[in-house]
């Protein structure tokens, strides 16, 4: 089975995607470290359910990696947006054999005391235009239980594809998520509602 673990959002640079995050939502960003692997880094908010929501960027400063960034990253242009969805699987190997073909490989990560595997494909891109979930498994602590709690919660994620209807096939017997709603769309979009102190807001 997969659980929804998590939603990302792209930026040029952790201030651009924080300053979007704060506008949309208005919550505050909180400190999260760097990926050594992938020579990116993040900042993250705690929300309600045992999720949470991180800002993901390349970090200026890290040693470029040898192959492709996780989640397009080399790619990424235009204004920071909800770009990923993350699944955590109790089983990565059996999870990913399951999965549509191009998921992507494991790979043994860490940042500071956490540590986990990552699906990751080779191109750095997910299938279905970055719109299929990336899966990963906790290996120890999560990190959502270590972040101060925003008051926010997720009420709805749409994700949107022309082949929208094949993706949600293919994730049916392994997810059951009511806020989760994969359906067909003219192009790839995804977009995240959420209940912030009483009010819908919209990423």
């Amino acid at each position: 089975m997969l659980v929804l673990d998590h939603l990302a959002v792209a930026a040029k640079s952790l201030e651009a995607g924080s300053a979007f995050v704060a506008e949309k939502l208005g919550l505050d960003m909180q400190p999260g470290g760097r990926h050594a692997r992938f020579g990116t880094h993040n900042m993250l908010i705690g929300l309600a359910d045992g999720l949470y929501l991180e800002v993901i960027a390349i970090d200026p400063e890290a040693v470029p990696p040898e192959d492709a960034r996780w989640f397009d990253l080399d790619c990424f242009t235009g204004a920071p947006r909800l770009h990923n969805w993350i699944c955590r699987a109790e089983d990565m190997n059996t999870a990913l054999a399951r999965m549509p073909v191009g998921a992507g490989r494991v790979v043994d990560l860490a940042r500071g005391d956490l540590s986990w595997q990552m699906a990751v494909p080779e191109d750095g891109k997910l299938p279905y235009d970055e719109i299929c979930p990336a899966l990963i498994q906790w290996q120890g602590a999560h990190p959502a239980s270590r972040l101060v709690q925003s008051g926010a919660r997720l009420k709805r994620l749409e994700v949107l594809h022309p082949e929208g209807a094949v993706l949600a096939a293919t994730l049916a017997p392994m997810l059951n998520d009511p806020r989760v709603m994969i359906r067909t769309g003219d192009a790839p979009a995804m977009r995240a509602c959420f209940d912030v102190a009483g009010q819908e807001r919209w990423l």
